[in-house]
């Protein structure tokens, strides 16, 4: 795994490269949301993320075709389309910190954050019309292009849910799975079947690999749910209580605000103009009386099980 990470993070700094000397600090920003620089542009050891979604785009095509080297521009391509929407999430979700760090629009404002993600989103576009040059044609490349410009507007459609969430309280677990369909699972089922496409031509096989991710995408953002409610800061990156505070209607959430008994003393909380630590207190509470942590968790199981249904 450190061979396919050390040739992603060197695939990743070729692309990200100023074209112009007048853009250097504009690419550094891209640089410092990855976590190769600090806010004054100086190389640093900076949390650089898991690469989870680039790391399964790898694996996919090397399982399909015993080589993941000619993915090498797709999982960069999906790495940049993550982090691209974790620079926009920041703005959206009013979030100071990010892997420890002040995120890019807390440093040079909201103009300039919103502009790195844009661009930060058309340089990960780009990444994919390197593949031509690892001897995918172009009939193929014009398949990936479309799917992973599918995946991006699902993407940011799931993202839209979530935000219109934090501000109803009759939100279902049928709406919260369509949600996350769109905002987690979507770029996680991209990966792994754009890399099953990069090495097969096989659609039975490629279809496979797609719902494999996205039941992996799913059971990935129901224990993420599970963190943002119990998650400790110091591994997380993130404040405590921060999706409490959002209002955020993850699953352990759900949970609680469509039960009968309880549901009503949560929509009480929630619908306070802003919460403080008793209300996160009493949240979690609620929360712990309904066991929501494991019910979360058991559904999450049940996703990753489907997963590995999908390949066998």
């Amino acid at each position: 795994m450190d061979k396919l990470i050390a040739a992603l993070d060197a695939a990743l700094r070729e692309i990200v490269t100023a074209p112009d000397p007048a853009y250097e600090k504009y690419y550094g920003m891209f640089r410092y949301h990855l976590g190769w620089v600090n806010e004054n542009f100086a190389p640093t050891q900076a949390d650089t993320g898991k690469h989870f979604r680039a790391l399964l785009a790898l694996l996919s095509c090397q399982a399909v075709s015993g080589d993941w080297k000619n993915a090498l521009p797709l999982a960069a391509a999906i790495e940049l389309a993550h982090n691209f929407s974790l620079i926009h999430d920041d703005i959206e979700d009013a979030s100071d910190a990010r892997r420890g760090r002040a995120t890019v629009w807390k440093v040079w404002g909201l103009a300039q954050g919103l502009n790195a993600g844009d661009g930060m989103f058309v340089v990960a576009r780009r990444a994919l019309h390197r593949l031509s040059a690892n001897g995918i044609g172009a009939e193929k490349l014009v398949q990936i292009l479309k799917e992973f410009d599918h995946m991006t507007l699902a993407l940011c459609q799931g993202q839209f849910l979530d935000i219109s969430f934090e501000t109803r309280l009759d939100v279902s677990v049928a709406d919260y799975l369509q949600m996350i369909r769109g905002k987690t699972a979507a770029l996680v089922s991209a990966a792994t079947k754009l890399g099953a496409r990069v090495g097969t031509n096989a659609e039975r096989v490629i279809d496979a690999f797609a719902q494999f991710g996205e039941n992996i995408g799913l059971a990935f953002q129901i224990s993420d749910d599970i963190l943002g409610m119990w998650g400790d800061p110091e591994i997380t990156g993130k404040p405590a209580w921060t999706d409490i505070f959002a209002k955020k209607k993850s699953l352990p959430a759900l949970i609680a605000l469509n039960d009968a008994r309880h549901g009503a003393a949560l929509r009480a909380i929630y619908a306070k103009p802003a919460l403080d630590a008793t209300d996160a207190v009493r949240v979690l509470e609620i929360l712990d009386a309904l066991n929501a942590r494991a019910h979360a968790q058991n559904r999450a199981d049940e996703f990753r099980v489907a997963a590995e249904d999908a390949l066998n």
